[in-house]
């Protein structure tokens, strides 16, 4: 896991959801690059086209769409997570 994944994770300032992927992904020492949708409403319509969802946070990793926390974390806790990453 020494490479560098791709890993986005559209959020809200405000989505304690959002704070919650974000240390998720901190804890297991991984980089991502926030999307902020909510300071952005073109990017928030892209979220909505990659991912079919209009909640936040959606997180892709390497083009996989993840979903949204709780998806995340199950896939953290199943072992999945490592498998999507590099």
């Amino acid at each position: 896991m020494n490479k560098e994944n791709e890993i986005i994770l559209y959020s809200t300032l405000i989505c304690p959801y959002c704070n919650a992927a974000k240390q998720l992904l901190k804890s297991k020492n991984l980089n991502y690059n926030e999307i902020r949708i909510d300071q952005n409403p073109t990017e928030r319509q892209s979220m909505i086209e990659r991912s079919g969802r209009t909640s936040v946070p959606q997180i892709f990793i390497n083009g996989h769409h993840v979903g949204g926390f709780d998806d995340l974390n199950a896939a953290s806790r199943s072992g999945e997570l490592d498998q999507l990453l590099l």
